[in-house]
């Protein structure tokens, strides 16, 4: 007895690291416990995994994919880590490219499918390891360089939440777990490895990726991990604007970007995003429009229907215009002058806080400038707007102003009585407008007076 208790504990001290202030040991869980098996592996990430270790490398799916997996969902991306080096994955596979710089990653090709494949990544700054690497954090904390490699217990605590730092072996069809990852995943517990602050510091984009996994995988996040966020929702200011258009773009097509934006301004998140949220959900008409409009993306993406960001973004901002048109309005401008003005400063400011890209921008612009002419229901005007290319989606966004209340619910049905009838039956709502409109008045002209009077001009030329 004393003998296998003096094996046990020696067993234990061997499969336990430690890194930094942090204990992990190495749980192998076993596939009759966990219930995945290797045909829910894609093929393309299950080739890759096989001919990596053939070469002599360990290689594992790591990630969302092994936490979506025991979720019972279906993983839209599995990722591979193994101990090979970018150069050496890049040799073994014909089909592959090395890319990034700030950690450099392997994007191998089977057909249609991309599978991208990482170096185990070694530990971070904050965790009681020297970096020999200069300058790789800013004055906040944040990495801006990433190309240490280390072993796969390093790796799984380099990673942000633990139950994304589960790793499967599809050859063995085992998971190893180093945090208890596992557990938490059982317990839908979303929690942050190490210490909040300092990983929070290390990428500021952290916040918003908890936010977003909360939501969409129904996760409770720990106490510890959601109480700093607040104090440290300014570092997101310090991040690139492009890479926060790519993580709030995530958000808001999760599926779920209503409870998301609504998690984002409890937090406090959405000052460094979207900082008009303050004021739109304050007016019972803004709320209300965010609300259908979030939720009518929620519903197309559970339906698997396609979502335009443009469309998106251009709700998420149109209360914002709205305001600042009114206001233009009120100070004298014309109504088509004082919407682009409007759609300008609205744009200009919001571009400082998350760069929306040009391709956006432009649809953005068309779907707005497009609402007034949907009130113009004379003459050929309605003809030319169900021409324009991106009437379908101005149309939708004028069912959402008037579903909202914004505009009469009138102006809705004339379009939708329009859109379904044949060409006969349109001109006959024409010509019944145009019958029911007042009739336009003229402008007065001021005239030269009647020849008759022609005389008095010479008259007042001699005097």
């Amino acid at each position: 007895m004393i003998r296998k208790l003096l094996q046990k504990v020696f067993k234990r001290k061997k499969t336990a690291e430690t890194v930094g202030d942090s204990l992990f040991q190495l749980h192998i869980i076993p596939v009759k416990q966990h219930g995945i098996h290797r045909n829910q592996i894609s093929s393309c990430a299950l080739k890759i995994t096989q001919e990596l270790q053939k070469a002599g490398f360990s290689a594992f799916v790591v990630g969302g994919a092994v936490r979506d997996l025991l979720l019972g969902l279906d993983p839209k991306d599995f990722d591979i880590a193994t101990n090979a080096t970018p150069e050496q994955v890049r040799s073994t596979f014909r089909r592959s490219r090395i890319i990034g710089r700030r950690f450099r990653l392997v994007h191998v090709m089977c057909g249609l499918e991309t599978v991208e494949v990482s170096t185990f990544r070694g530990p971070s700054p904050d965790n009681g390891h020297p970096i020999k690497i200069n300058d790789i954090t800013d004055q906040h904390g944040r990495l801006l360089q990433d190309n240490v490699f280390g072993s796969q217990e390093e790796d799984a605590m380099r990673r942000d939440f633990t139950m994304n730092a589960l790793s499967y072996n599809p050859a063995t069809e085992e998971i190893h777990d180093y945090l208890n990852g596992y557990e938490d995943t059982s317990s839908r517990t979303l929690r942050m490895i190490g210490d909040p602050i300092s990983r929070y510091r290390e990428d500021p984009v952290r916040m918003l990726r908890a936010v977003r996994l909360a939501a969409k995988l129904d996760l409770q996040i720990d106490a510890k991990t959601a109480q700093p966020i607040g104090d440290l929702a300014p570092l997101l200011q310090n991040v690139p604007v492009a890479r926060l258009f790519d993580e709030m773009l995530k958000l808001l097509l999760s599926g779920h970007s209503l409870a998301c934006v609504v998690d984002l301004r409890a937090r406090g998140l959405h000052h460094g995003l979207l900082p008009m949220l303050d004021v739109i959900l304050e007016q019972p008409l803004g709320e209300r429009f965010l609300t259908l409009a979030l939720k009518n993306t929620d519903e197309r993406i559970l339906q698997d229907k396609p979502v335009s960001p443009a469309f998106l973004f251009a709700s998420l901002l149109w209360h914002e215009v709205l305001a600042s048109w009114n206001s233009y309005k009120v100070h004298g401008e014309k109504p088509s002058v004082a919407l682009h003005k409007a759609m300008d400063d609205v744009l200009a400011k919001q571009q400082k806080n998350l760069a929306i890209p040009r391709r956006f921008t432009a649809t953005i612009q068309e779907i707005w400038t497009m609402q007034p002419r949907f009130e113009l229901l004379s003459g050929r005007g309605p003809f030319r707007l169900m021409n324009h290319p991106r009437f379908r989606a101005a149309y939708d966004f004028m069912l959402l102003r008037s579903e909202s209340g914004e505009i009469n619910a009138e102006t809705a049905s004339w379009w939708k009585d329009f859109i379904a009838a044949n060409q006969e039956q349109r001109e006959k709502m024409i010509q019944i407008i145009h019958k029911l409109s007042p009739p336009k008045k003229r402008k007065n002209r001021n005239r030269r007076k009647s020849s008759g009077n022609k005389t008095d001009a010479p008259e007042k030329a001699a005097s």
